[in-house]
């Protein structure tokens, strides 16, 4: 695989052809259809394709969703969130996430500030990091209001991916595909407090963490489960 996102026991990924898999026991089974990028999370089960169109799946089929992102995350509490070809940063609350069938109904994006190149989001928080591997945290983010604060707090740091879990850990890659996990994460303190380096066997570039494992993506696209 490419590419991993884990939530609530569920495993989605794609892979260099962008096809995609999910979990099954100790097996992984295609699904039809073709995206480059897949997320599950409380807001369900989203993707988008090389032309950066998104998909939801429902009832067992994607459906599109009016609007383009690269990159796409469902891990907020059920709202999802996302970056465009031009790092504009995009969210959608939650009434709209949840109800959307896709089709032809108009969606109502909400435009963050600023510029990201990769987005995740969770119960309380959503980070970010920009072209030049900034990292961003987001605070106050709520269900009915998945904007937050619209101001961003820099987090001290570099990494090219960054993933939030459902329970709140925060998780990343460097450049150099070296893994991290921010500490000290809490609703009091979001944006944490200090990155431990997770020494790891081989070089990663994806990570997304759920129920005590921490699933990596190396740079030849294996997958490891660590726990």
């Amino acid at each position: 695989l490419k590419q991993i996102d884990v939530s609530n026991g569920q495993v989605f990924g794609v892979n260099s052809e962008d096809s995609i898999f999910t979990r099954y026991g100790n097996n992984w089974v295609q699904l039809p259809g073709a995206l480059k990028h897949v997320t599950v999370g409380p807001a369900g089960v989203w993707g988008v394709n090389k032309n950066n169109l998104i998909y939801k799946l429902v009832g067992g089929g994607w459906e599109q969703v009016q609007g383009q992102l690269k990159q796409i995350d469902a891990g907020g509490n059920q709202f999802v969130a996302g970056v465009n070809m031009l790092d504009n940063i995009y969210c959608l609350n939650r009434d709209p996430t949840v109800t959307t069938l896709g089709g032809a109904a108009s969606i109502p994006w909400n435009l963050l500030t600023g510029a990201l190149k990769y987005y995740s989001c969770g119960p309380y928080s959503c980070w970010g990091v920009n072209a030049a591997d900034q990292i961003f945290v987001m605070k106050g983010v709520t269900p009915d209001s998945c904007m937050g604060s619209n101001t961003w707090q820099q987090v001290p740091g570099a990494l090219s991916m960054i993933e939030v879990s459902t329970d709140g850990r925060v998780y990343g890659v460097n450049s150099a595909g070296n893994v991290y996990r921010r500490d000290g994460v809490s609703v009091a303190n979001p944006a944490g407090t200090d990155w431990i380096d997770l020494t790891m066997c081989v070089k990663s570039k994806h990570v997304s963490y759920d129920l005590g494992v921490l699933w990596v993506i190396s740079k030849e696209d294996n997958i490891l489960a660590c726990r």
